[in-house]
């Protein structure tokens, strides 16, 4: 490849990187658990942007439940998250022949 198409890719791939950082903040995932009586909302920048509690869970007396019930919600969000932004990065560096890694995903 000579040096001026190599210099075209750096430059289409820095603007590929920025698109895939832009989408980042829109894309969400939601985690369940508890049968949906949990719920976590994460975006692709694994920010948590919401988290309800159903009030059956909630007994005071067995605390460690809803800890239980929260991380696993936001676990669940976390795998949904993570297959989102895969397949952006897949559908953005796809042309480019580039690993959704070498885009810092």
């Amino acid at each position: 490849m000579n040096p001026m198409d190599m210099l075209k890719n750096l430059q289409g791939m820095q603007s590929r990187m920025q698109e895939m950082q832009n989408k980042l903040g829109n894309l969400t995932a939601e985690g369940v658990s508890g049968g949906g009586m949990v719920k976590v909302v994460l975006t692709g920048q694994y920010s948590v942007v919401d988290v309800k509690i159903a009030k059956e869970v909630i007994n005071p007396d067995d605390p460690e439940l809803i800890e239980d019930l929260v991380l696993s919600a936001f676990t669940d969000a976390s795998n949904k998250i993570k297959a989102k932004i895969q397949q952006e990065a897949t559908a953005i560096a796809g042309d480019l022949n580039l690993p959704p890694e070498m885009l810092g995903l």
